[in-house]
C-alpha cells in the first residue's frame, strides 16, 4: 500500500533549480535521505535520531558557507513538496576556504567534538582524491528516505548529466556506498580511486565531457 502511494505521489515529477525559500525543505529531504549512510553511521553513532541532527547541522553548515544554492537541482512532486535534492559546486569553488572552514566551525561544534573530529579525519581524505583538473562537484544528492528506488535520484541525475554534456564539463564526485557506484556509472561516471575513510569504503569518480549520460 505504502508503495502504491508513494508511485502515486510521485506523479508529475518534475526537476528544476532550488529557490531560495525551500533551502530548509531541501536539507530536511538530504538529512533524512542520508542519515543512514555508511560514513555517517561512522561519524556521528548508532542512535539514528541523535544522527538525523547531526548530518542536518553538518549539511546546512556546507549551504551556509558555499554557495550551493545557487545551483542545486530539486526534484518535486506534483503537489510542489520537494522529494530528491541535487547539489553541487562550480569549477574553482569546490574546497572550502579557510575562512569558509572557520564559518562552518560553530555549526559542526555543535555536533561535539568527538564527532568534529570524525569529520575532519573524514574531509582529509576525500580533499586529497580531489581532482586538479576542472570539474564540477557533485553533492550532496539525496533522495527522502520513503522514495529511493523510485526513479527520482535518476531523474535529478539526467538533468544534471545534460547540463554538464552541454557545458561540456566535466564532473566529479565522492560516495560510500557500493550500490552508488553502480548508480553513478550508468551516468557515464568512473571510479578513480578508492579509500577507506573511518573504516568505511569510498570511491571516488569522475565523469569525463566526453563520455555519455
Amino acid at each position: 500500500m505504502l508503495d502504491k502511494e508513494a508511485n502515486m505521489n510521485l506523479k508529475g515529477l518534475e526537476v528544476s533549480a532550488l529557490d531560495e525559500s525551500e533551502v530548509e525543505e531541501a536539507l530536511d529531504v538530504v538529512a533524512r535521505g542520508m542519515r543512514d549512510n555508511p560514513l555517517h553511521l561512522a561519524a556521528y553513532g548508532e542512535d539514528p535520531e541523535r544522527r538525523l541532527r547531526k548530518v542536518h547541522r553538518f549539511v546546512s553548515a556546507a549551504f551556509a558557507v558555499k554557495d550551493f544554492s545557487s545551483h542545486t537541482l530539486v526534484a518535486r512532486r506534483g503537489d510542489g513538496r520537494i522529494v530528491g535534492v541535487c547539489g553541487m559546486l562550480p569549477p574553482g569553488d569546490c574546497l572550502p576556504t579557510l575562512g569558509e572552514k572557520l564559518r562552518m566551525m560553530p555549526r559542526l561544534l555543535s555536533n561535539g567534538p568527538r564527532a568534529i573530529g570524525r569529520v575532519m579525519r573524514w574531509l582529509g581524505v576525500w580533499d586529497k582524491h580531489h581532482p586538479k583538473e576542472r570539474h564540477w562537484h557533485l553533492g550532496p544528492v539525496a533522495v527522502d528516505a520513503h522514495l529511493q528506488g523510485m526513479g527520482v535520484g535518476s531523474e535529478l541525475m539526467r538533468t544534471f548529466c545534460e547540463r554538464m554534456d552541454i557545458a561540456g564539463e566535466d564532473a566529479y564526485l565522492e560516495t560510500d556506498k557500493e550500490l552508488n557506484v553502480r548508480f553513478y556509472e550508468r551516468f557515464g561516471f568512473e571510479v578513480i580511486s578508492e579509500e577507506e575513510v573511518l573504516g568505511v569504503p569510498n570511491w571516488f569518480m569522475l565523469r569525463r565531457r566526453d563520455q555519455e549520460g
